[in-house]
């Protein structure tokens, strides 16, 4: 794709996320679209949100799960850029009523990092030893791609379909806990949802991290210190609307809960 196409394609997703409309899928419009296309389409896209406003806060990795990359036929994770205008603390309820097109909640590890890390050679040791502090989340993904009707390069484009967030309000030392073991629990509406494990993103939230820490480096782009980092999904994706409430509740970690408006 040229300069310009990959200009238009991100200026058309910014002015989808202000009316909360969506798009045609751009793998059906450009067929020649590249993964590199893509993340360039999504600068484009974070570029038009930044003058607009917003704020770069943070990170976030998706389709970390071995049964979505076999979904999208691919063989990677995709990363997106978190802005103030997502975030949204425990306690609040979040507004996804005329907000979100088609929201889909997943229970995730945040991170939340004390030292910059800019790849390549970044190690699982070099993200452990940055991060401050871990703390339950639910990311609520959307996309603005009509009908989820996603390729990688239509997800990544769209800033990995990231959506709202919410973080719980217990931060805890990721040396206190075993990411890669530690238990995830989600409910929905007063019942059991689902269950996981750190294990089901990467085999480790940190591999996720240490993925994302490199990928980024590869545009010149660090992780930096004071950011929230979004690891992926340990539990299936689950639709919610105007009035839900869930939970999740990882082991050794703590819980956070969200109401739907």
């Amino acid at each position: 794709m040229n300069q310009s196409t990959i200009q238009l394609c991100g200026d058309e997703l910014f002015e989808a996320l202000q009316a909360s409309k969506s798009v045609a899928p751009f793998t059906e419009r450009y067929p020649e679209i590249t993964i590199d296309d893509a993340y360039h389409i999504s600068l484009r896209f974070l570029e038009r949100r930044v003058t607009a406003g917003a704020r770069v806060i943070g990170k976030k990795i998706g389709i970390t799960s071995k049964a979505v990359q076999q979904a999208l036929k691919v063989d990677q994770p995709d990363f997106g850029f978190l802005t103030d205008d997502m975030a949204f603390s425990q306690g609040e309820e979040m507004p996804i009523s005329g907000k979100l097109i088609a929201p889909k909640a997943e229970g995730e590890v945040a991170f939340v990092l004390e030292k910059d890390l800019l790849g390549p050679g970044i190690t699982n040791a070099d993200v452990l030893a940055a991060t401050a502090f871990v703390l339950p989340c639910f990311e609520v993904v959307d996309s603005r791609i009509e009908n989820w009707q996603i390729k990688i390069q239509d997800t990544i484009a769209d800033n990995a379909s990231c959506g709202l967030f919410i973080l719980g309000d217990k931060a805890v030392s990721p040396a206190d806990v075993d990411l890669s073991t530690c238990g995830m629990v989600v409910e929905k509406n007063g019942q059991l949802l689902s269950t996981g494990a750190g294990a089901a993103a990467l085999g480790s939230p940190v591999n996720c991290v240490t993925w994302l820490a490199n990928k980024l480096g590869e545009y010149g782009i660090p992780l930096k210190a004071g950011e929230v980092i979004l690891s992926g999904s340990l539990v299936p994706l689950e639709p919610v609307a105007p009035g839900d409430f869930m939970t999740v509740s990882i082991g050794g970690i703590g819980s956070a809960s969200v109401r739907f408006t």
